[in-house]
C-alpha cells in the first residue's frame, strides 16, 4: 500500500484509508459485528493504516467495533474519531444539539478512549463547527489533550476557511474531513488552496458520492427504510435520472482502462493533491479489494484533464445532504 502524507503535520497514513460508519449507522440497518470486525482486519492486512469513526455512529457502538477489531494491532494504525454532538452518554440519545465546550471535549475524549480500547486517538475531529463555542476555545482545548498525550493530532470536519485559519493558529490542524468527490466539487474553489496554503491534509468522505459513483445505483434501486439517502435530494427520483449521466461517462472512462467505476472515482480524487486521503466505506470484502485497487490506477495527465472537463459539463441536481445538515457545513 502507497502512503501519504497530511501536509506538514508528519503524520503518515495509508493512500486509502477506511471509513467505517456505514458498518453500524445511517446505510440501513447495522452489520454483523464479527463480519465488521473480519472486514476490518482484513484491510490492516491490506495495508489500510487509517480507519475513521465518530461517537455519533450508532451512537458509540462504531467506535466499540473499531476498537475491538484494532485492539490487537493498535501500533500499526490510526484511528480517527470525532466529537461535537450532544449525545446522552447513558442513553446514546441525541438532543439535536452541538456542544464542543472544552469541557465537554475533555468527557467525549475519554469516552471515546474507553470505547476504542486504546491511550490515545491519533486524530479527533470536531464533526462540526458549534457557533456557540468560539474556535479557539475548541484548538485550545485539543492542544491540552495533546500536551497529555490522550490525542495525537486534530481536524475539522465541514468547517468554513476562515474557521480553519483560526483554529490553525491557535494549534496546527492536521486534517480537514469534508465531501469530495468527482459528483461533488464544492472544496476547490477556496478550500483546497487554503490547506495547500497552510500543509493541513484532507479527507474527503462519501468519495463514491454515497455508492452512487460505484454504478450499482439506478433509477430502480430501493434503499432500506432507514437509509439516509432516502433524504438526501441528489437522489430523489428526478436529480437521480440526471445524475447517471456522469456514472455512464465514469463506467465509459473505466472500460477503457480496465478498471472499475469505483476505483477511477478514487483514482480521480487521489490524483487532485499528494495530501488527500480518500476514506470509502464498506461492509463487503470483495468492495474493500475493488476499493484498494485505485491506489495502482496511473491517469495521465491528459486523461485527468479529459475526465475532469467532461465531468464538469454534467450540470449536478440536487443538493448533496438534507437541508439541516448543510446548515451545519461551512461554518
Amino acid at each position: 500500500m502507497k502512503t501519504r502524507t497530511f501536509g506538514r503535520s508528519g503524520l503518515q497514513v495509508s493512500a486509502l484509508g477506511l471509513g467505517c460508519m456505514s458498518m453500524s449507522a445511517l446505510y440501513g440497518p447495522p452489520a454483523d459485528k464479527s463480519d465488521m470486525i473480519a472486514l476490518i482486519r482484513k484491510a490492516v492486512d491490506l495495508g489500510v493504516t487509517l480507519f475513521d469513526t465518530a461517537e455519533s455512529y450508532g451512537p458509540f457502538v462504531n467506535e466499540e467495533l473499531v476498537g475491538e477489531a484494532l485492539a490487537p494491532v493498535r501500533d500499526r494504525v490510526v484511528i480517527a474519531t470525532k466529537f461535537g454532538f450532544d449525545i446522552d452518554p447513558v442513553t446514546a440519545k441525541r438532543s439535536g444539539r452541538l456542544d464542543s465546550r472544552p469541557e465537554h471535549i475533555r468527557v467525549v475524549a475519554e469516552a471515546s478512549l474507553r470505547r476504542l480500547k486504546t491511550d490515545r486517538i491519533d486524530l479527533f475531529y470536531q464533526h462540526r463547527v458549534d457557533p456557540d463555542v468560539p474556535i479557539e476555545e475548541v484548538a485550545g482545548a485539543l492542544r491540552e489533550l495533546i500536551a497529555e498525550g490522550k490525542v495525537r493530532h486534530y481536524g475539522l470536519s465541514e468547517a468554513g476557511v476562515q474557521t480553519i485559519r483560526r483554529a490553525h493558529a491557535v494549534h496546527p490542524v492536521t486534517a480537514v474531513q469534508s465531501e469530495y468527490s468527482i459528483w461533488y466539487r464544492g472544496p476547490e474553489a477556496e478550500l483546497l488552496p487554503v490547506l495547500d496554503e497552510l500543509g493541513i491534509g484532507f479527507v474527503p468522505f462519501s468519495p463514491l458520492g454515497a455508492g452512487f459513483l460505484t454504478g450499482k445505483i439506478d433509477l430502480n434501486t430501493q434503499f432500506d427504510a432507514t437509509d439516509f439517502r432516502n433524504n438526501v435530494p441528489r437522489f430523489a427520483p428526478e436529480a437521480r435520472a440526471a445524475n447517471l449521466a456522469l456514472v455512464e461517462l465514469i463506467k465509459a472512462f473505466a472500460a477503457r482502462k480496465a478498471a472499475t467505476p469505483a476505483q477511477i472515482a478514487l483514482a480521480w480524487l487521489l490524483a487532485q493533491k499528494p495530501w488527500i486521503v480518500p476514506i470509502p466505506g464498506t461492509t463487503k470484502p470483495h468492495r474493500l479489494e475493488e476499493n484498494l485497487g485505485a491506489v495502482e490506477i496511473d491517469l495521465r495527465p491528459e486523461e485527468l484533464m479529459e475526465l475532469t472537463s467532461a465531468a464538469a459539463k454534467i450540470p449536478v441536481q440536487g443538493e448533496r445532504l438534507p437541508p439541516a445538515v448543510l446548515a451545519m457545513s461551512g461554518r
